[in-house]
């Protein structure tokens, strides 16, 4: 089994968020070593989703690259505690390590949910009885799209890592009863899982 890069071997990642390579050209994923990380980039992805979700963009790379910078600048403004900066241009420092390595592991996550949407809506609306998809949440919809695309493609991440980082998540970002809600439709769904 091969060593996993820690955040200050990740040239690649910083290569190719830097350069603005397409998202296809990615190498396979480096999984950053702090499960923080994977955290953070899991919730980044679920906003991005969601955002997609209600505005669905035309160019997807060029909204992608839009996004990741709105974070970054956000983190920036962030920094500055308070210091008002409307109508400022805010000039972005350069992409760290450890940013590229959030990037690397939540664009797979991101483009995989939106490749496989249909897919995973089928498959939420086989376990979430007396439910239209359209009339849920649109968070909750989100995060179990991505955690059920995870638990059907990404045979890297076990599904119960992928359940319980929903179900946190949806505690987050969503209502008080989300947590159940996602964890009671991800459970029938890794109850159909051969692995």
């Amino acid at each position: 089994r091969a060593a996993r890069p820690r955040f200050g071997q990740c040239a690649d990642a910083l290569r190719i968020v830097t350069t603005g390579e397409k998202a296809s050209a990615l190498p396979p994923p480096v999984y950053p070593s702090c499960m923080g990380m994977r955290r953070e980039a899991r919730e980044r992805a679920i906003q991005f989703l969601f955002q997609c979700d209600l505005n669905a963009p035309d160019q997807l790379d060029e909204e992608l690259n839009r996004f990741w910078d709105s974070q970054r600048r956000a983190a920036v403004e962030q920094a500055a505690e308070g210091k008002a900066t409307w109508g400022e241009q805010v000039e972005l420092p350069p992409t760290t390590t450890a940013e590229a390595a959030l990037r690397l592991f939540a664009d797979p996550l991101i483009l995989g949910t939106l490749q496989h949407r249909a897919e995973a809506d089928a498959v939420i609306t086989k376990h979430a009885k007396n439910w239209d998809i359209s009339r849920m949440a649109a968070v909750d919809r989100n995060i179990l799209r991505l955690a059920i695309f995870e638990m059907l493609h990404r045979d890297d991440i076990p599904p119960v890592v992928s359940i319980n980082e929903a179900v946190d998540i949806a505690k987050k970002f969503s209502t008080d009863d989300s947590g159940k809600f996602v964890n009671g439709i991800l459970d029938k769904v890794r109850g159909e899982l051969m692995r």
